[in-house]
């Protein structure tokens, strides 16, 4: 990949990438292991990240992004041994964390986790009350099933 090329990749683009080449068993380990907060190799960083954003994280910036881009992570690839950390990190002191938990909660239906998320419709930040609301739409049950009652009458 050329330079100009990794600085245009996406989210899902890193993510597809490191799991070509880790696994998607490593990289959903590494999201969870960066969104409780721990440290996980740099090299995995890059590759989840993009070298840019990775570097400066790993040269001491804002430690929330780490838990952030673990979440992120997990809208790309995922496996129920997430779910846990995903349910903990509702509750994280970053709203950008808690916002991002609500979506992937959201994209991967994650019934476990509705307790979790509906504890976030009384954030104090509209943009997690707002992810908070779309993922238990995305939970509850489809309402469009047909039914009897606009059933012709003889």
């Amino acid at each position: 990949m050329t330079a100009a090329a990794a600085r245009g990749s996406t989210p899902r683009e890193h993510v597809a990438a490191a799991v070509s080449r880790h696994g998607a068993a490593t990289v959903v380990a590494t999201c969870v292991v960066m969104l409780r907060g721990d440290e996980v190799d740099d090299e995995l960083v890059v590759a989840l990240v993009g070298r840019g954003h990775a570097l400066w994280f790993l040269e001491g910036g804002a430690a929330y992004w780490g838990r952030v881009w673990g979440a992120r992570g997990l809208l790309y690839v995922f496996d129920d041994t997430a779910t846990a950390a995903l349910i903990e990190a509702a509750t994280d002191p970053s709203w950008r964390v808690r916002e991002m938990v609500a979506k992937v909660v959201a994209k991967r239906r994650l019934g476990d986790a509705a307790g979790a998320v509906a504890a976030l419709q009384g954030d104090s930040v509209p943009r997690v009350r707002t992810a908070a609301g779309r993922a238990l739409a995305r939970l509850a049950p489809d309402d469009r099933a047909p039914s009897s009652r606009g059933a012709a009458r003889s």
